[in-house]
């Protein structure tokens, strides 16, 4: 029978498993990897398809707003390799960028020239020249369409949260934060049918859970990269709001309820 030459190294890794794994020759050991490699491409996991599985794993959320409009963090894939980066405050073109697929602008920071906002990933918009730019700016309605990307990749982000694992509980109260503090600076009315990503006085919110009124009335911590304490009223649905006491909810209960997606706002009566 032919015999096999192999390396030191390899042959110290096959000592290693017949050791570690109790096997009773050598020949055990490679028969175990042949028979390990037969049930990965079985499963479909096969080494040579990995990199095809990692981009299947990258394709867009199906119930994104828009199909050629995407907020910068979910970018992976770019239409002829061509990117306009656009400010979804004051609609103003950032950057017009031609690169190689696929995407990785994970980490990306600029200040738009024009509103002065500091945007990241998080905030600033993707669009592939399949979206009708000039048609948009003839109609005006391509800021309706970057704000509604924007709230559309906060919300379906927020609600994806709470999958995470508890090791993640911190980046996600701080990306909280971040999108509280892109609304305030944006200024946008809030829509009354999506959860809020954020507390701003004078805002009162119906938490879904359990139906209670939430009226905010003023921050009680000034935190620079932290979301803040609030002073509240709390009353039940139909309740006198002048009745119920002022009480403190800290940062924790407002980052878990804006996480969990349950808090609405409440469209003031004319």
């Amino acid at each position: 029978m032919a015999t096999i030459r192999v390396r030191d190294w390899t042959k110290k890794r096959i000592e290693e498993i017949l050791e570690e794994e109790s096997h009773s020759s050598h020949d055990s050991v490679i028969k175990a990897l042949l028979k390990d490699r037969q049930l990965a491409k079985f499963a479909g996991q096969n080494i040579e398809d990995e990199a095809d599985t990692v981009e299947e794993e990258r394709q867009l959320p199906e119930d994104k707003a828009f199909d050629e409009l995407t907020v910068l963090n979910e970018m992976y894939r770019a239409d002829n390799d061509v990117l306009f980066l656009w400010c979804p405050n004051c609609g103003k073109e950032l950057a017009h960028l031609t690169l190689e697929n696929p995407v990785d602008l994970s980490i990306f920071e600029m200040e738009c020239q024009r509103c002065l906002n500091h945007l990241d990933q998080h905030a600033i918009i993707a669009i592939e020249i399949g979206y009708p730019i000039e048609e948009k700016l003839v109609e005006d309605t391509l800021q309706t369409d970057l704000k509604e990307c924007t709230i559309d990749y906060w919300d379906r982000n927020l609600e994806h949260a709470t999958e995470n694992t508890v090791n993640e509980e911190n980046d996600v109260e701080q990306l909280v934060w971040q999108f509280d503090q892109y609304v305030r600076n944006f200024q946008w009315d809030w829509p009354t049918d999506i959860p809020v990503v954020g507390f701003e006085p004078g805002d009162t919110l119906r938490n879904e859970v359990d139906d209670e009124l939430i009226e905010v009335i003023e921050p009680v911590t000034e935190n620079r990269n932290a979301l803040d304490s609030f002073e509240v009223k709390r009353y039940s649905k139909g309740g006198d709001p002048s009745e119920a006491s002022t009480e403190i909810m800290d940062s924790n209960t407002i980052a878990n309820l804006i996480i969990n997606r349950c808090l609405y706002l409440v469209e003031e009566e004319p």
